[in-house]
């Protein structure tokens, strides 16, 4: 059975399950040639978490527990995005119910759809890197146009794990012109503080669920903690962490 916090209360139901039948408000194959230049905003942070022994991935390191985060979108702080979608479902395909929050007064509804789930090793600076990630991609009505790659990297040569997001996005069409102003006004503002908010969650995560002495309480409780905005410190967000975070 589904989780009902996944799902949301019955109103955003009905809005999650009309996602399936929403297209992309964008064409992927254009991403290819984004630029600045043409109005694309391109973002790339990395976000270095504990390292472990040279090699592959080991069964409860760092680069498994980020995996374990990243798949149910754990790493996002739920003052400033809270998502919605049934767990059931394969993470390839998903399609997902955002709720964006701005300064804690205001919020709208987007959808996304995952694109690609992918695990590869990359040659890259002479090195081999073993890359886990997904993505997901905007559908019509969203405030944005364009896709975020969310990844976990380990380099085999010398262990070093590194949580990393690459984004590619510009400002679609928007009908309302009050939710137009406010989005204009506010975007680059958000977008920062939701990423910085995202590194700090998925390095102290990480790190405690390496510690032990970590319990589910104290992971449960540094999500509460590390939220942005004051919220509930009964969030069922923050039991969904502990679970993700502390599960061997």
């Amino acid at each position: 059975m589904s989780e009902p916090s996944l799902l949301g209360p019955s109103g955003v139901q009905r809005r999650l399950a009309a996602l399936p039948h929403k297209s992309l408000n964008f064409d992927p194959a254009s991403l290819e040639h984004a630029s600045t230049a043409a109005g694309w905003t391109i973002t790339d942070l990395c976000q270095p978490l504990p390292p472990e022994p040279c090699g592959a991935p080991i069964e409860h390191g760092s680069w498994r527990i980020a995996r374990r985060l990243m798949r149910g979108y754990e790493f996002a702080d739920p003052s400033i995005v809270r998502a919605y979608y049934d767990p059931e479902t394969p993470l390839q395909g998903r399609n997902i119910l955002l709720k964006l929050q701005a300064l804690g007064v205001a919020y709208i509804y987007v959808g996304v759809r995952v694109g690609e789930v992918y695990e590869e090793v990359r040659e890259l600076e002479g090195d081999r890197t073993c890359v886990w990630g997904w993505n997901y991609r905007t559908l019509e009505g969203h405030v944005e146009m364009g896709q975020m790659d969310w990844e976990v990297w380990k380099w085999l040569s010398d262990g070093r794990v590194e949580f990393r997001v690459h984004a590619v996005a510009r400002v679609a069409h928007i009908r309302n012109p009050v939710v137009r102003l406010g989005f204009y006004l506010l975007r680059e503002h958000e977008r920062q503080v939701f990423l910085d908010s995202t590194k700090r969650r998925m390095l102290t995560f990480t790190q405690l669920a390496l510690s032990s002495e970590h319990t589910h309480e104290s992971i449960r409780d540094a999500a509460a903690r590390l939220t942005v905005r004051p919220g509930r410190r009964q969030d069922p967000a923050h039991e969904s962490v502990a679970r993700s975070a502390g599960r061997g």
